[in-house]
């Protein structure tokens, strides 16, 4: 489904910001794979972890992740330090992965598009990637809503979509049949604003499934996973495999 895209003019970093108001969706694993997906692309990428409430991000030490608190109260945003970063996004001379929290969501959003956060870093040179996470199951309608609402002000060509589907395939059963994420309104209503989709597809549990949670749980990226003893051969091959998908999938997307 994915919408190549291509370089602009004299962008040479990117700032990729991957939000969702529903917790506990994947937006730390998804941020967790861009960075080693940038890092491995020979990008100078630096994270910021902003979710006051969970921290998951910072806690990869390999990845030198720095924890910014944005709001005290998860209900507005400190504009002093949302400025802050910006002034780091807007001046360093790097790309940036900011995993943002779901308790902040709705007031990080609004104060970025009322701001206009965006345009200032596209001016500036900055291409902006916002990376927003549906999933399955009981989660799917919330999902959607938090997509819509991030489509509805983004700009063309700027919105990666994430399909976790490890609460179920991320479809709608009616009388008239079954609806992929393509054939949602979700997608053919702003479809302009969507570079295309990286599926976390549902794999076995018992391996797939619980080889990313050993390195998940523990903290590791996948290179130093397959550096470690802990894992044998074939658990090494699994993620392996996870890992060149994905990646696969990033590549079609053309982030830089």
């Amino acid at each position: 489904m994915a919408k190549s895209t291509n370089s602009v003019g004299s962008i040479t970093h990117s700032t990729h910001i991957v939000l969702q108001g529903k917790g506990g969706v994947g937006k730390s694993v998804c941020s967790w794979v861009l960075a080693q997906y940038l890092k491995d692309q020979g990008v100078n990428v630096r994270c910021i972890d902003t979710d006051a409430s969970n921290q998951t991000l910072t806690q990869f030490k390999a990845l030198n992740v720095q924890p910014l608190k944005l709001s005290d109260d998860g209900l507005s945003i400190e504009p002093r330090r949302f400025d802050d970063m910006m002034e780091r996004l807007l001046s360093e001379e790097h790309s940036f992965v900011i995993d943002t929290g779901s308790n902040t969501f709705l007031p990080l959003w609004k104060y970025m598009v009322e701001n206009n956060a965006l345009g200032m870093l596209e001016a500036a040179g900055r291409k902006v990637y916002l990376h927003c996470v549906i999933t399955g199951g009981q989660g799917l309608l919330d999902t959607l809503n938090g997509l819509d609402f991030v489509t509805q002000a983004a700009n063309d060509n700027s919105v990666v979509v994430w399909i976790n589907e490890y609460f179920g395939k991320v479809e709608q059963v009616s009388t008239e049949g079954v609806k992929t994420f393509t054939d949602m309104a979700a997608y053919t209503e702003r479809q302009n604003t969507i570079i295309g989709a990286v599926t976390f597809k549902k794999r076995s549990a018992d391996t797939f499934g619980r080889d990313l949670d050993e390195v998940t749980k523990a903290k590791l990226t996948f290179q130093e996973a397959l550096d470690s003893n802990h894992f044998t051969l074939m658990s090494k091959q699994r993620l392996r495999t996870m890992q060149r998908d994905l990646n696969d999938q990033l590549d079609q997307l053309g982030l830089k």
